[in-house]
């Protein structure tokens, strides 16, 4: 087994298809073609949608008010490990610097991802992972890697054939019920269909 780190972005986040009321966020291998995807919460997608759709939530999320703090108190988090895989459960680490040491926290994996979007903090895992866990996706399987936009951006994988049917004003008062409801992965998909009209 390899103990060899690997870099992962976040090249997708879509419903789950094994589990309902969940989602999926699949990380890939950078400069490689490998998927690792992980099944998280609602809360933590909305968590992540938000931070790589650089939305402004009227009131700091959760994860926001953690970065917050920890900036506060000079801890900066320089990068997220996904360390360990057991049972189909994924365990995360926070590597963080403050202005005396390097502290690892134990952390899920799912916040660890929200707060790495926020931080702009690079994510690690073990090559032995990939080989037990990763899997090969093409683009047509449903996951679509990302090409351009500062691999960061995320798309938002979810049924939105009754947005289609809408006007583009329908849609924009909609984005505000949405946004007013701070549901940000729906909003981003209304966004995403207005910007697909123009």
């Amino acid at each position: 087994m390899s103990s060899r780190k690997l870099e992962l972005e976040i090249v997708a986040l879509s419903h789950s298809v094994t589990q309902s009321h969940s989602y999926a966020v699949v990380l890939g291998e950078v400069n490689g073609v490998r998927k690792l995807p992980i099944v998280i919460g609602g809360f933590e997608a909305q968590a992540i949608a938000v931070a790589l759709e650089n939305m402004q939530p009227t009131r700091p999320l959760t994860h926001d008010l953690l970065k917050n703090m920890m900036q506060a108190f000079q801890i900066q988090l320089t990068e997220v490990l996904i360390h360990r895989i057991q049972e189909g459960i994924f365990y995360a680490k926070l590597i963080c610097q403050s202005p005396l040491e390097t502290i690892e926290i134990d952390s899920r994996t799912s916040d660890a991802l929200a707060l790495a979007v926020r931080f702009d903090a690079p994510i690690f895992t073990y090559e032995s992972i990939l080989d037990s866990a990763g899997m090969q996706m093409d683009e047509t399987t449903g996951t679509k890697a990302l090409e351009d936009e500062k691999k960061s951006k995320s798309k938002m994988t979810t049924p939105k054939s009754d947005l289609t049917t809408l006007s583009v004003a329908e849609l924009q008062k909609m984005l505000e019920d949405v946004l007013d409801k701070e549901d940000y992965i729906r909003a981003a998909q209304i966004r995403d269909e207005i910007n697909n009209r123009k």
